[in-house]
């Protein structure tokens, strides 16, 4: 379901595992990790970079977020990968045609296709002053290497529950889920 070749394969049942996970994120709310996150908005300058493709951050109140691997809220052509449309909500049938006279598809990046914003996540990661990886094992690449481009005055927090193949002496692994995580983090 998450790769070209299944597009490629079967549309239509990957149009119906999309838009049933579009209507399931209609019904879910932000947790507190996420709003602890927009909350550090109040004081500092924040960028999130989410391998997520849902709206759960914008919808806690984040306004810089990088979708590394699409939303889930948005649709775009399969003539062109780089313009993208609102659709909310709103399933994606065979024969839905964007305007260019394209089939419309999710707006995901899959699986055996490029991540057009991995270079802006970089810029952006190379800029923190501290940068905090949270809910991901590291193991999806290219994501996964991104920190690697940190300053090396910057301080790296990951906080997942799971252990995390990083050796770096920058890394305090807070280990816990995100939630708690967060609310462990701000203490520090």
């Amino acid at each position: 379901m998450a790769s070209i070749d299944g597009w490629r394969r079967n549309k239509e049942l990957v149009l119906d595992f999309y838009n049933q996970r579009r209507r399931a994120l209609k019904d879910a709310e932000p947790n507190r990790a996420h709003e602890i996150i927009a909350e550090l908005e109040e004081k500092y300058r924040v960028c999130v970079v989410t391998q997520n493709v849902d709206n759960l951050h914008e919808r806690a109140g984040s306004k810089r977020v990088i979708h590394l691997h699409g939303e889930l809220t948005k649709a775009r052509s399969t003539k062109d990968e780089e313009k993208s449309y609102d659709i909310g909500y709103n399933d994606i049938h065979l024969g839905d045609m964007a305007p260019d006279g394209g089939q419309m598809r999710p707006f995901i990046v899959w699986f055996g296709e490029s991540v057009p914003k991995l270079s802006e996540a970089a810029k952006e990661v190379q800029t923190a002053d501290i940068l905090i990886i949270i809910g991901t094992s590291l193991n999806v690449y290219p994501a996964a290497g991104l920190y690697r481009y940190a300053r090396m005055s910057a301080p790296i927090y990951i906080i997942d529950p799971k252990d995390v193949p990083v050796r770096d002496g920058r890394v305090v692994h807070i280990k816990d889920v995100a939630t708690k995580g967060m609310e462990q983090f701000l203490k520090t």
